[in-house]
């Protein structure tokens, strides 16, 4: 097999000269654009021209030709005001209007073409994407302020608004995935200036490029607010550019979103992020000591096996149901239908927990009334991951119920045991980035995730003490199941052993299980 690397790419739409990678079996990929070759829709003939490939039976290889406009003679072209941006703007950046493109003429010669009306562009003139359009207009360090954009058209937009009888240079990206080269070539010219301000598309794309930018140059990146615009143009197009101006001399200090550095930066985190909400649990001594159960925070409920874990979960879900707290639910133990009909024997007050006692008691009334009753807002959702899912899906799944649902509250238990089919050793580790996943998702969507975890003999995690140490709250259970007294062997123990949010630590009540209802009720 022969490899190339570092070759112009083939797709007009890029521009690149040095990030496509091409295999000589007949597959390619551009690692600024992140097209592949060969591909039905983006392929043409100076592709298959220049790097030949060897037919498979897994692909045909259809090249599309994308032909160039007709050239017209030069002569006809024109300084033409399009988009509220005016001819003379135009003029300044060298940009000629044609009946079929427009032509934008970067530093070293080669042009961007935009073809009209469809707005499709190619390149020609040995253009490269390396460069910073209209850098070539500005002398280095002839300004305090530089500002970027994400687009020609934008650079002047910026630069229409903005001038006065000081100079502002204004350049533009050639994409909005510059290359490594791009930024090599001009960083002695960008530090050149003591401020740089990025106008950019407030989007996935323009978030990445804002983040880069300011890595690459620290402390010397502002970013303009667009809202509620997409971009510099919609503003000169709507007639605002005076509101355009005043958000461009007011951009804020930027940086990567990770990092909190400006008094704006730390307004803004007292501001606007929401409260933790607490909501009781509906057991008093345990809302004592923990206030209630919290969102944005992690909480764990651990015991060994058999000492009703899964019971103290549903009395929790089945509170915050009443509550009308939007919950997901999940319990991998059980049946969707046990986990449906452990619910309705808390709304009845009676075991109806098998189809066999609903049948001698003649409940199935009963149950269906109960059902109906505790979906009725529709704030209940019942989940569960099919085989070959993993912790990746269990994260997405939250991540939908909080965004999508408007989900509080996430309950599924046991934590073990969404991992299978891994060694103890490799189970460990999974189960530690678990942990770590779900106490980020937790502060970062503003949800409550509640799972119980099953401990050895000693009392700690099994399989992974790291389950513990990102918990906010962790509960303990403990029964004595070999009591004599009947009333001893269903009591459950509360404890707080962890307790991030309020401190507050150690005994925290009991709960009663009656056997008559298959319920909860709470020692006083």
């Amino acid at each position: 097999m022969t490899n190339k690397s570092n070759l112009p790419c083939p797709y007009v739409s890029c521009g690149s000269s040095d990030a496509f990678s091409y295999e000589s079996e007949g597959y390619g990929m551009c690692h600024s654009c992140g097209s592949n070759y060969p591909s039905r829709q983006k392929t043409f003939e100076w592709a298959k021209e220049s790097y030949p490939t060897v037919q498979k039976d897994s692909y045909s290889f259809t090249p599309k030709n994308i032909e160039p406009p007709v050239e017209i003679d030069p002569s006809s072209g024109n300084y033409e005001s399009m988009r509220g941006i005016d001819e003379a703007v135009m003029a300044q950046y060298g940009v000629m209007t044609y009946s079929n493109r427009q032509e934008y003429v970067y530093p070293s010669g080669g042009i961007k073409v935009r073809t009209l009306p469809e707005k499709g562009f190619y390149a020609k003139g040995g253009f490269k994407s390396d460069e910073l359009f209209g850098m070539n207009l500005f002398t280095a360090g002839c300004s305090k302020i530089v500002t970027i954009t994400e687009g020609e058209l934008d650079a002047m937009s910026v630069f229409q608004i903005i001038q006065n009888k000081f100079t502002n240079p204004v350049v533009s990206l050639p994409s909005a995935t510059p290359s490594k080269k791009l930024w090599e070539n001009c960083a002695e010219w960008l530090n050149s200036f003591d401020k740089i301000i990025l106008s950019v598309d407030n989007d996935e794309a323009g978030n990445a490029l804002a983040d880069n930018i300011a890595k690459l140059f620290p402390n010397k990146v502002y970013r303009v607010d667009h809202r509620p615009f997409k971009d510099a143009n919609e503003f000169l197009q709507a007639g605002k550019a005076a509101e355009f101006k005043n958000a461009w001399w007011n951009a804020p200090k930027y940086t990567p979103e990770n990092v909190l550095n400006s008094t704006q930066d730390f307004l803004s985190l007292y501001q606007d992020t929401p409260e933790h909400q607490y909501v009781k649990t509906g057991i008093e001594a345990l809302d004592d000591k923990i206030l209630g159960l919290m969102q944005g925070h992690f909480t764990v409920i651990k015991a060994p096996t058999g000492i009703g874990k899964t019971e103290i979960m549903r009395y929790l879900e089945y509170n915050m149901i009443k509550k009308g707290i939007p919950i997901a639910s999940w319990h991998l133990e059980e049946t969707k239908l046990r986990s449906l009909l452990g619910l309705v024997s808390y709304e009845c007050n009676d075991n109806l927990t098998r189809r066999d006692l609903i049948d001698l008691k003649g409940a199935n009334d009963q149950v269906e009334e109960a059902i109906r009753t505790l979906t009725v807002d529709e704030n209940f959702y019942q989940f569960y991951l099919s085989d070959g899912q993993d912790a990746d899906d269990l994260i997405d799944q939250i991540r939908y119920f909080a965004v999508a649902c408007g989900v509080k509250f996430v309950f599924f238990e046991p934590i073990q045991d969404v991992l299978v089919g891994s060694s103890e050793e490799g189970k460990e580790q999974m189960l530690a980035d678990l942990s770590v996943r779900l106490s980020k998702v937790s502060a970062e969507l503003n949800v409550g995730i509640v799972s119980i975890a099953h401990t050895n003999d000693d009392g700690q995690m099994k399989y992974c003490r790291m389950i513990g140490q990102r918990a906010s709250v962790i509960i303990n259970l403990s029964r004595e199941k070999e009591s004599d007294d009947m009333q001893e062997r269903n009591t459950t123990y509360l404890t707080v052993e962890k307790n991030r949010p309020c401190s507050e630590e150690g005994n925290a009540g009991a709960m009663t299980f009656n056997t008559e209802t298959f319920t909860l009720t709470e020692v006083t």
